[in-house]
């Protein structure tokens, strides 16, 4: 009997591969913390993960089911979850003169608290295989 990682891991993966882009575009914003004009971005963790995870149940209580390709060349899931990201433009405290609008503590604590966040995610997902490597040695 096989078993589906979206059994094992649920919603982790989709996470892992959010918070990636989220660290990718934080580090951008720090990187153009001096450029005029530059607009700081962000995606909204909270609010991807709940339009990844929607109602348990759809309308007229039919149960929601995941897609598996049968082809290596039908598209991932996956690769849809990052491309579908919705980034969005923060809203400055305080605009600097030449335009940027990058705050670089700001920058800094959400890039801290992504990164925290993204080992905690992959620390669940050790202590998932572990489990199943231990249920397999039959420990």
């Amino acid at each position: 009997m096989a078993i589906g990682m979206d059994r094992v891991f649920g919603m982790q993966e989709q996470a892992l591969l959010i918070r990636s882009k989220r660290a990718e575009i934080l580090a951008n914003n720090l990187a153009n913390a001096d450029t005029p004009g530059f607009k700081a971005r962000d995606i909204d963790f909270k609010a991807m993960m709940a339009q990844l995870a929607g109602p348990a149940q759809g309308q007229f209580g039919l149960q929601r089911i995941a897609l598996r390709g049968t082809d290596p060349r039908h598209f991932s899931s996956m690769s849809g979850v990052v491309a579908n990201t919705e980034v969005l433009y923060r809203q400055p405290m305080q605009p600097s003169l030449d335009g940027n609008t990058v705050d670089s503590q700001r920058e800094h604590s959400a890039f801290a608290e992504n990164a925290m966040g993204y080992m905690t995610t992959l620390r669940f997902m050790t202590g998932r295989i572990q489990g199943l490597m231990k249920a397999i040695r039959g420990q």
